[in-house]
């Protein structure tokens, strides 16, 4: 049985301007793909074969990124149950001239061992923590894992969502693509990254229509994905707003995913993101267009907003207490 220690695993990336937005930073989307491209690999190392996300939690971006910086992603196992298993996932950026190191992000994610099937396995690994720092790491996660699934009704409530409420907001876009072999980390599977930077994109996309001035991720509040997404299916992403604030903009992508062959359309993935609208330094500028929630859709959706707005404050406060 390994520690947690013994699970660890480490990426190394450079920044070059393909990375980059088009204010000279990281671009959210590619350092998600980062994120989910180290966690699949440090699940699936342990498991000893396919793994696939099940939920990340939050993902705050702390610090930017710019082009000719190093990003240190560090990720390890902090539980294991039956098929799932608890990642932590940390990332910095340095400055290759003076050594100088920021944290980006802290995250946590959940992964699924899954056989070829696509159906939950058993893994036969389990974390023996080794003193008191690993003990403790445990038993958060534990918890952590305990809590999501007191939540699993958010799930089973977003996956009978009415498609047809997608286009009741008044600010929203939709976007479709093929999902290709190229896409595929291994197996017949939708690089998870990938999807997060396709998500990102069309988030981003209708909070610069919306501001008409640049944006930059500011966070990734939950990320709840139902069902698994195939090469040769074909992708929709629906892009609402939920909340405006005096600089930052909650949007809601909802995902779904069809067969071509068959004609089955299902529930994807949900995501919920917080864009933050910047000047020419980089700094947070208020939002030139207001917006109030009109109808009782609107309004519960807006409502829904603030709670994660309230929650994010204190999970970002935490964060950089690290």
């Amino acid at each position: 049985m390994p520690t947690i220690k013994e699970t660890s695993n480490q990426m190394i990336q450079f920044v070059f301007p393909e990375h980059a937005n088009n204010f000279g930073t990281l671009h959210g989307g590619r350092m998600m793909n980062w994120i989910m491209l180290l966690g699949t690999i440090t699940s699936s190392r342990t498991a000893k074969g396919l793994t696939v996300l099940g939920s990340a939690d939050s993902i705050d971006f702390i610090n930017p990124v710019r082009v000719g910086e190093i990003v240190i992603l560090d990720s390890w196992v902090e539980y294991i149950g039956r098929s799932s298993m608890e990642i932590g996932l940390r990332v910095q950026s340095e400055n290759p001239n003076t050594g100088e190191k920021k944290l980006t992000t802290f995250s946590h994610l959940a992964f699924i061992a899954i056989n070829e099937s696509g159906r939950p396995r058993d893994v036969k690994n389990k974390i023996h923590p080794v003193g008191d720092e690993e003990i403790n790491i445990y038993e958060n996660a534990r918890k952590r894992k305990q809590d999501r699934l007191n939540r699993l009704g958010i799930r089973r409530e977003l996956s009978h969502v009415n498609p047809d409420n997608l286009n009741l907001n008044r600010w929203h876009i939709e976007t479709i693509r093929v999902v290709l072999p190229e896409d595929a980390f291994y197996g017949n599977y939708l690089s998870v990254g990938k999807l997060m930077m396709d998500i990102d994109e069309a988030g981003a996309i209708l909070a610069r229509k919306f501001t008409r001035g640049v944006v930059v991720t500011g966070s990734v509040d939950d990320v709840h994905f139902i069902e698994p997404i195939r090469v040769g299916e074909v992708i929709t992403l629906h892009a609402s707003i939920n909340y405006v604030g005096r600089s930052s903009i909650d949007i809601e992508v909802y995902v779904l995913t069809e067969n071509l062959t068959t004609g089955i359309v299902k529930h994807a993935c949900t995501a919920y993101l917080n864009f933050v609208h910047i000047d020419k330094n980089g700094r947070p500028k208020e939002v030139p267009v207001k917006l109030s929630p009109s109808s009782d859709y609107e309004k519960h959706l807006w409502q829904q907003s603030l709670e994660r707005k309230e929650r994010r404050f204190i999970r970002v406060k935490s964060i950089k207490m690290q």
